[in-house]
Parts: C-alpha cells; sequence; structure tokens
C-alpha cells in the first residue's frame, strides 16, 4: 500500500503525542513572541533610554522605527531558516532561532543608555532589532509546520490553532509582567531600571523551552522525506523559480496573510499604542484593559480552527478581512468615546518659598471607562480569530512539503513584518501629518493612522474572494498549484 498521509501508520503513532509536540512547538514559539513584543509595549520607555531627549516626538518615532527594524528582518530570516528547516530539519532550525530571541532579548536588559554610551546606545539596540527579527522570521513557520505534519487531516486546523495562540499569548504574558513589575516599584525606579528587568527574565524562559525543544523529534514526514533522499537541494530556487510559484505566493500574500497581518495588530497591538499614546488612559490601565481582552479572546482561535476543518478556511479568513474593515474605524471611535476627554492632571507642590503652587502634569484621561475598553478591544479579537485562527493549517496546505518551511515563512512574514509590523509607525505618522482634529488631541485626527489597516482589510478581501482556493480538504502534502498527492517526489501510488 502507498503512503498516504491520510492512512499512514504514524498518523496513529502521533496522535498519542501530538499535546507533547503542540506544547513544546507553542512553548518556544510563545517566548519568542514575548521577547519581541516587550519592547514595543515598552516603546515609551525605551525612547527616553536610548535617544536623545532634546526632541521626544522625534525620539519615539525613531523607538518606533527601531520596533519596526525587527519587522523590516523577518522575511529574510524566514528565507534563511526556512532553508535550514528544509534541508537539514525543522527541529534544528526553531531550536537556533530560540536561543538567537533570547541571547538577543536579554542584551536589551543590559544595554547602556544613550546617556553612557551616547550614538553607539540606538546603533546597538538597531542591531539587536535585527537579529530578533531574523529569529522570529524563522521560527513561526517551523513551529506551524512541525504540528501540522504531526496532525490529522481532518484537524490540521484544530491543532495548528494552538500555534496560534502563541502570538497573543505572548503579548498578553510580555503585559502582563510589565504591569507586575511596575506594580512593584514606584514608578522612578520602573523608568530608570525596572523596566529591564522583563528583558532580562527571558534568558530563564528560554533555558526552559530550549531544554523541551531538545527532546523533540524530527516530523515524521520530514525525516521520511530525508530519509528517502527526497528533500529539497536547494529550497529557496524551488520554492521561488517559477512564474507559478511566485503567482501561489502572491495570491497568499495579498489574498491571506497581508489582510490577516493588520487585523491582528490593529486589534491588539496598535489597541495598546492608540490607548496610551492618544487617548492618553493610564499605562496600568491601558495594560490591563488589553491584557483582558487578549486573555477572553485566546478561545476564539481554537474555536475558528476547528471550525475551519468543518466549513473550510477561506470563507472565514474573508469574512474577517470584511467585518474587521468596517468595523475597525467605528470601534476606535468608541474607543474615543468610552476613553473620555483629555485633561491635564493638576498637582499641588510648594515652590522653594514654602507657597503652595498648582502644576500640570502628564495629560490623562481621568474619566475613562475601563469596561467598555476592554469589551471594545475584545470585539476587535473576534475578527482576529477569525483571519488568524485558520491561517496556520491554510499555509502548510498550500505548499508541499520539501519545500513547505521556506514556503510558509515568506508571505507570512512580509505581510506581518511589512504590513502588520509596522502599522504603529505608518499610524504614527499619518496622525502626525493630520490636521483639524480636537484641542485635546493637539489638532490632530488621531483616527488618521487606521486608514492603512482598513484598506489592507480590504484589498485581501476583494483579492481572496477571486483568487484564493480552499485548502482544507486538501491533503497533508498539498500544493495548491501542484497537488503532492500526484507527486512522486511527495507520494508513491497505491498498490
Amino acid at each position: 500500500m502507498g503512503y498516504s498521509p491520510r492512512t499512514m501508520p504514524a498518523t496513529v503513532e502521533t496522535a498519542k503525542n501530538i499535546w507533547q509536540v503542540i506544547f513544546a512547538s507553542a512553548m518556544g514559539t510563545m517566548i519568542e513572541w514575548y521577547d519581541f513584543y516587550i519592547f514595543g509595549s515598552l516603546a515609551a520607555v525605551i525612547a527616553t533610554k536610548f535617544f536623545p531627549e532634546t526632541d521626544p516626538t522625534a525620539a519615539f518615532l525613531s523607538t518606533l522605527a527601531t520596533f519596526g527594524a525587527g519587522f523590516a528582518a523577518r522575511p529574510f530570516g524566514a528565507l534563511f531558516f526556512g532553508r535550514i528547516g528544509d534541508m537539514v530539519g525543522r527541529k534544528y532550525a526553531f531550536l537556533v532561532t530560540l536561543v538567537i530571541m533570547g541571547g538577543a532579548t536579554t542584551l536589551i536588559g543590559l544595554l547602556p543608555d544613550y546617556k553612557t554610551i551616547g550614538i553607539a546606545a540606538p546603533i546597538i539596540l538597531f542591531t539587536i532589532r535585527i537579529l530578533q527579527g531574523l529569529a522570529l522570521g524563522g521560527e513561526y513557520g517551523g513551529a506551524a509546520t512541525y504540528v501540522a505534519e504531526h496532525s490529522p487531516d481532518n484537524k490540521r486546523g484544530y491543532y495548528t490553532s494552538y500555534i496560534q495562540t502563541t502570538a497573543t499569548l505572548g503579548l498578553f504574558i510580555s503585559l502582563a509582567v510589565i504591569v507586575g513589575v511596575r506594580l512593584s516599584m514606584p514608578i522612578a525606579a520602573f523608568n530608570d531600571w525596572g523596566w529591564r528587568i522583563p528583558f532580562l527574565l527571558s534568558i530563564f524562559l528560554v533555558a526552559v523551552s530550549v531544554y523541551i525543544r531538545t527532546k523533540m523529534s524530527e516530523s515524521p514526514l520530514f525525516a521520511k522525506l530525508k530519509a528517502e533522499g527526497k528533500t529539497s537541494k536547494s529550497p529557496i530556487r524551488d520554492s521561488f523559480g517559477s512564474a507559478a510559484q511566485w503567482k501561489t505566493i502572491m495570491i497568499v500574500l495579498f489574498g491571506a496573510a497581508a489582510g490577516q497581518a493588520v487585523v491582528w495588530y490593529v486589534g491588539q497591538f496598535y489597541a495598546l499604542f492608540f490607548l496610551q499614546n492618544y487617548l492618553k488612559v493610564e499605562f496600568v490601565t491601558a495594560n490591563v484593559i488589553v491584557s483582558i481582552a487578549l486573555l477572553g479572546g485566546l478561545p476564539l482561535f481554537i474555536f475558528f480552527g476547528a471550525l475551519s476543518d468543518k466549513i473550510g478556511r477561506k470563507n472565514i479568513m474573508m469574512a474577517g478581512n470584511l467585518l474587521g474593515a468596517l468595523a475597525i474605524y467605528p470601534t476606535y471611535m468608541a474607543m474615543g468615546f468610552f476613553a473620555g476627554p483629555i485633561t491635564p492632571a493638576i498637582k499641588e507642590v510648594k515652590d522653594a518659598a514654602g507657597v503652595v503652587i498648582t502644576k500640570a502634569v502628564p495629560a490623562i484621561a481621568a474619566s475613562a471607562n475601563p469596561v467598555m475598553l476592554t469589551l471594545l478591544v475584545f470585539s476587535l479579537m473576534i475578527w482576529v480569530g477569525m483571519v488568524y485562527g485558520p491561517i496556520a493549517a491554510f499555509l502548510v496546505e498550500s505548499f508541499p512539503a520539501k519545500i513547505r518551511y521556506t514556503s510558509v515563512s515568506l508571505p507570512y512574514h512580509v505581510a506581518n513584518g511589512y504590513f502588520g509590523g509596522f502599522l504603529p509607525l505608518i499610524g504614527a505618522s499619518l496622525v502626525a501629518a493630520s490636521s483639524g482634529g480636537p484641542e485635546m488631541y493637539g489638532g490632530k485626527n488621531i483616527y488618521a493612522g487606521l486608514v492603512w489597516p482598513v484598506s489592507i482589510a480590504a484589498i485581501t478581501f476583494v483579492v481572496g474572494m477571486i483568487f484564493l482556493k480552499e485548502t482544507n480538504l486538501n491533503t497533508s502534502d498539498a500544493d495548491g498549484v501542484m497537488h503532492p498527492a500526484r507527486n512522486e517526489s511527495e507520494t508513491s501510488q497505491a498498490g
């Protein structure tokens, strides 16, 4: 009897340890996301440490640009580590990425600030972010591919959806750690040195995950291909060496991944950025609002991933893009309403002569409604779950096994690195260039940055509905254009 992922005996065997596979893969991926996002979550503090303080706005935009540099590097990491994963093995590639990410994050916690080493501080910080981006670019594709190649065909969306929870879970844990550290000390101490603690904690998390991953075995499908000498000798050429392959990648990028990226970031990371920097919701309150919304939204990834096994990936993802495009602007407008007016806080102090005077301190949203703000951010998580829950299975099913690591990683990281990752910088730049807004927002239109995610989500909906093919009934070797079930490099004929 010929090899088929639906009937191979290894499927029964892997079903017994699938939860060990998911745990080991998700643990490491979650830690890499934690490492990656604590930088962005602490952007306002980092801006004061590693850039000149003469122009706070320029320093903050420089910090966002440095944050974005990590995203810019992700596609290159996808190519580099994807090639290793398709030639050497999935396990080896994402074990290396984990070590690089953990080391880079720890270095940020130890890096001297601008006052100590001058211009070298932002240069080194920028370099570290590049390393983090390269590492993350090699991580996701390996984890998604590894879990998918252990999964039976009829539950691939369900099992890979656990990998989809890791980005949100990593962001949630980063926020929880930051809030915990912030509440454990005076704000002056936190701004002085306490912000370094979340970065330094990474070394312990990574050590645990590295230990767990060293115990993992290679993907059974990849091990079979390697044993038979059927792995790709040149994964990059095999992935991008023809017009047909580029057509598949571009359809995947613009018909699924790009919209998923902006809906994810506008529903989670940009929501936190918006609450803190434009609506002036107090630091701890904003982090708690987003953390609760993220925690409540986590089951949605698994729900929509499992649902996609039954009704298909395409319709769920396209509905998420359309509904997200329609809902983003009114949801953010409602956030502005429930954050309330921004008022400068007044603090009574004594001058040198002992006379009590009033002094204005940074503006805050003193009457913000945290319950309604949490519900609004949670509502964004519905669309996030729809576009993100099924996409790992969709990506894996779009490419053949011998080039899967490389092919999955590139469109995903181009989308999330450029379309999604630069959302804070693009949004902040659009807001900075706007005018005609209320005085409490400095005359700026704080909703101007939403043009980017709304437009990209709408484009993805149109492209996806026209060109995207359903994949949930494909075998695990599916290629979309060239079906691996008919390709003897992936399978043999029955009988």
